[in-house]
């Protein structure tokens, strides 16, 4: 422990942060991030995809009721608290997600990062959860745990994806501003949390929120889109018997539509509501004035 210069010790405190002092600690990790080596921060960020990918794997057999019926909401909310798992264990296990490194923008705006930088780290930890994602839906997929539920599973998945895939534009871009709004405000309070039971606490609500509201997160759909394409033309005939599926139903469900019509929207709108809403926000609120300083 630190003493301080007239030789005393600090005493010790157990109250979380307050939100100015959360503004300089995610300045601070926001220098830390974007300075990464190129090998650690592409590995933090394929353990992220798949951590979130792992999230998304829950909430998918969380939402298969097998026929049992329960209310709409519900549903959504269980399935939203399980998929908290994925933040919980990017923030307490330590990983590099895109969606929550859009706060980086802070650090940036108070010019301890150039912008080479702050563009490094989002297309580095960005391809590193597509790769994270992509390889849990191909272990996923391979392993047949779409078969579950007499194939009920990869029912939920397929229509998950094909949801999605749906989206119009406009729609893509709006669901992911709030949806990165909500993600950037978990990591936010993360920022005031002294012991990994307030990182639990402070994860469950704003995440569980997003999801049980039907918005949509990039590195999520890096998950829930390949899984149902993977299905879609790779699932044995057994699995469209058992199920009662018609493959018909998909043929919306592709690459091109996964890429354009979904994941790029998605990625804009998480970028204006992680890095604009959240991040921008509060560095103007609590940093500026000391910018000008």
């Amino acid at each position: 422990m630190e003493k301080m210069q007239n030789g005393s010790i600090p005493p010790v405190s157990i109250d979380a942060l307050l939100p100015a002092e959360m503004a300089h600690k995610a300045e601070e990790i926001g220098v830390k991030k974007a300075n990464l080596d190129t090998l650690s921060m592409f590995a933090l960020a394929v353990l992220a995809g798949a951590f979130i990918a792992l999230g998304a794997i829950y909430a998918t057999v969380a939402w298969t009721t097998g026929g049992v019926q329960i209310s709409y909401g519900v549903n959504r909310i269980i399935g939203g608290t399980v998929f908290s798992l994925g933040l919980i264990l990017v923030i307490v296990g330590g990983a590099e997600l895109f969606t929550g490194n859009t706060l980086i923008i802070m650090a940036w705006a108070s010019r301890r990062l150039s912008s080479l930088k702050l563009l490094r780290n989002w297309g580095i930890v960005y391809c590193g959860n597509l790769v994270g994602a992509v390889a849990t839906a191909l272990f996923v997929f391979f392993g047949k745990q779409f078969m579950m539920g007499n194939g009920a599973v990869g029912v939920t998945a397929l229509n998950i994806g094909l949801a999605k895939v749906n989206l119009d534009f406009l729609q893509a871009v709006m669901l992911g501003t709030l949806c990165n709004a909500l993600v950037c405000l978990a990591v936010w309070l993360c920022y005031s949390a002294r012991t990994t039971v307030d990182k639990v606490f402070a994860i469950i609500f704003p995440i569980s929120a997003f999801v049980a509201a039907g918005f949509e997160h990039s590195v999520a759909n890096m998950y829930f889109i390949p899984i149902a394409i993977l299905i879609k033309y790779g699932a044995p005939a057994a699995f469209w018997q058992i199920s009662g599926a018609n493959p018909a139903t998909y043929q919306g469900l592709d690459w091109f539509p996964f890429l354009f019509r979904n994941l790029l929207p998605v990625t804009i709108g998480n970028i204006i509501g992680g890095a604009l809403m959240v991040g921008a926000v509060y560095w103007l609120i609590y940093q500026r004035k000391k910018r000008q300083v």
